[in-house]
């Protein structure tokens, strides 16, 4: 049961990265400027700034850690784990909004 509700949860990111990228390039799209490729990974891949925040919140309040070392392999491993998730939803994004850019300038009619 464990893995499928994983699933379902990741299912969940996943269309809601999209969603999110999607709603915001079409506003940026309307407002006319069209240098969207590089925000729309930003944006869905700024959800991994609140996964590095959300490990400093955890680290201080529920970690007992009294040494340095140990520290610094948690925010280490904390980062790289943040930049994996960065990159991952980032793509998403990308993607679904390139898929979404494609589909409706694929609709306009050239006369």
């Amino acid at each position: 049961y464990m893995f499928t509700f994983l699933f379902i949860v990741f299912l969940i990111l996943i269309i809601t990265c999209a969603e999110i990228t999607i709603v915001l390039c079409y506003f940026q799209l309307c407002s006319e400027d069209y240098h969207w490729w590089w925000r729309s990974y930003l944006t869905s891949g700024s959800s991994a700034l609140y996964l590095f925040a959300y490990s400093v919140f955890y680290f201080f309040t529920k970690l007992d850690m009294d040494r340095f070392v140990s520290a610094l392999m948690f925010f280490g491993y904390m980062f790289v784990v943040s930049y994996g998730f960065f990159c991952m939803t980032g793509t998403i994004g990308f993607v679904a909004c390139f898929l979404f850019v494609q589909k409706i300038y694929a609709s306009v009619k050239v006369d």
